[in-house]
């Protein structure tokens, strides 16, 4: 009999010519659980909470009525979008409706500013703006992609500067028929996501139908969700792969580019409301609730389990927020970028026995690396790396760069070749990204963050030249009960090279300066890798990003501690 298995050749062809839609998901949930609730927005009005909700077969429907008017009125497939809406039912119906006519949303943090986001337009060159009356006016007051918009939509509000409303064009264009969804190649773009820019200049990530999906199974598998659940979800992105699980997205009355003011009563509200099983929180928001919780003894009995993702949570703010969860129900720590979502994850259970490591400098375990993903470690280095060996990797405990491959791993920058090649290794058929992390794995696999590698200081002040990482150090600076907050910086003191820490002290620090720089010094050199680190400064306040306010800006405090030097 012949043999009929395909040649791993012909299965690369199938691969790369297979198509598909995320919004099939959706689909799917439309016609298995139709009735079911699929998104709730919170509104704190003066009568109290209310909630807007929409079924699976609604939210289907109406997404579908609007990629229709949206193709009638002049965008095709491929044509790229801005979406500037807040989280809201028409947020949901906007999103999948362009996904589902093939064109390609360009989604932007409005945390980042002014000028980045500026900077963003110019690079994504998108040929339509669909935005609430806010975003429109400062697109015509900063002229974001003036030179390239040709449609511009009005979401909630008046026309403006003749642009449509989006009621209006569903009152013209009437959907009178079944919309036949865009299936393109997995491979195609199909939307720009632009980085933060907390860590540097934002960048436009290249996503896939593949990518999506990839995150999709993730979800499923490795966090083990399943239909019929209840999502609270505080960041929007996360939020659209609730309808895409058959699970419900129930969205809280908040600023999502700025949790740290979130209310935590609404939050609490909308928990306790729909029995949310799920709960998406990055470490910003995880120490308000956390706070909250503790204050008012509450508990979260219905969530299953708490993701926080963006930065490292912190071990104190971890367990507040865990003596509101009951039974098996833990936060889980996941790792990644906007590049590359998730990679690695760790339950707070087994994350708190790692506690007393990181808390000797040993860095911060982010767990193990997560089904189809491969982790490695490299050789610190600025250069370019175009193809990926094995010689490459570094053996256990040596700190170097994360590197990462798997299917939601992203391929390229968007129009940002020098970024790509910086970044991006070829590795046959695949790519593997240069998270821009430092860390080492331990020898059974588990991944420890040590800190951005801009962030290092590379010293020349001793003897022998010596590396610091951001994580190690600071950890141990912050194990001192009058520090609030540590950052590690690099000040150049008499033509050399120096680590310097720049402290925020905590609101019980009853010490001179001169008597807490001498403990800080005597703590400094009980530890091997904070033993040369003799200057200190100490600043007000700290600045940090809005969304996480746990990443320093650090390159400013650097700055600034040059200035003091």
């Amino acid at each position: 009999m012949a043999n009929t298995k395909p040649s791993k050749r012909s299965l690369k062809k199938q691969a790369k010519a297979a198509k598909g839609n995320l919004c099939r998901h959706l689909v799917t949930a439309s016609q298995k659980i139709p009735d079911k609730l699929a998104v709730s927005v919170q509104q704190n009005t003066r009568s109290g909470l209310t909630y807007q909700e929409i079924d699976f077969k609604t939210l289907h429907q109406q997404s579908d009525d609007i990629a229709f008017a949206l193709t009638e009125f002049g965008l095709k497939p491929g044509t790229k979008a801005v979406l500037m809406v807040t989280p809201s039912i028409a947020f949901f119906n906007l999103t999948f409706a362009l996904f589902k006519a093939g064109i390609v949303p360009i989604l932007v943090d409005p945390g980042m500013g002014i000028k980045n986001l500026k900077q963003c337009f110019e690079e994504s060159q998108p040929e339509a703006f669909i935005g609430i009356p806010k975003a429109q006016l400062a697109r015509l007051l900063f002229a974001w992609g003036k030179q390239t918009i040709k449609h511009v939509i009005n979401v909630g509000g008046p026309a403006l500067a003749g642009g449509k409303q989006l009621t209006s064009l569903l009152k013209k264009y009437p959907r009178t028929s079944l919309f036949k969804m865009q299936e393109p190649p997995l491979d195609k773009l199909a939307a720009i996501l632009f980085t933060s820019g907390s860590t540097g200049t934002p960048k436009g990530v290249v996503y896939t139908h593949r990518m999506f999906e990839a995150q999709i199974q993730v979800l499923k598998h490795d966090y083990q969700i399943k239909s019929g659940e209840m999502d609270l979800a505080t960041f929007p992105l996360f939020s659209l792969f609730g309808p895409a699980l058959g699970m419900a997205s129930i969205v809280p009355d908040m600023d999502a580019s700025q949790p740290i003011k979130a209310n935590p009563d609404f939050i609490f509200a909308a928990i306790e409301k729909y029995k949310c099983t799920n709960l998406f929180a990055n470490p910003a928001l995880l120490e308000v609730l956390g706070k909250a919780g503790q204050s008012k003894r509450h508990s979260l009995p219905s969530l299953k389990r708490v993701i926080s993702a963006g930065a490292p949570a912190s071990i104190d703010a971890i367990n507040r927020f865990s003596e509101m969860l009951t039974g098996n129900a833990e936060v889980i720590n996941s790792y990644g970028a906007t590049e590359s979502l998730p990679i690695s994850k760790m339950g707070s259970k087994q994350m708190l026995k790692t506690a007393q490591i990181t808390e000797q400098g040993g860095g911060i375990c982010v767990g193990y690396a997560i089904d189809n993903v491969d982790i490695s470690i490299i050789k610190i280095d600025e250069d370019i790396i175009q193809n990926w060996h094995s010689d490459l990797t570094l053996p256990a405990f040596e700190i170097g760069e994360i590197v990462v491959k798997g299917p939601q791993v992203s391929a390229t920058y968007y129009r940002r070749e020098s970024a790509t090649e910086l970044a991006k290794i070829n590795d046959g058929d695949q790519i593997r990204h240069r998270m821009g992390d430092l860390g080492y794995l331990d020898d059974q696999g588990k991944l420890w963050m040590c800190g951005r590698k801009a962030h290092r200081v590379e010293s020349n002040h001793l003897q022998n030249a010596k590396s610091y990482y951001s994580i190690p150090c600071e950890r141990i600076f912050n194990t001192h009960k009058s520090i609030k907050r540590s950052a590690l910086v690099t000040i150049q003191k008499d033509g050399k090279s120096t680590p310097a820490v720049c402290i925020e002290v905590a609101d019980n620090n009853k010490l001179d300066n001169s008597r807490l720089f001498f403990e800080l010094q005597e703590l400094a050199e009980k530890h091997s890798h904070t033993q040369g680190i003799s200057l200190f400064y100490i600043h007000k306040k700290f600045p940090m990003d809005i969304r996480h306010n746990a990443k320093i800006f650090r390159e400013k405090l650097a700055v600034w501690a040059q200035q003091q030097s």
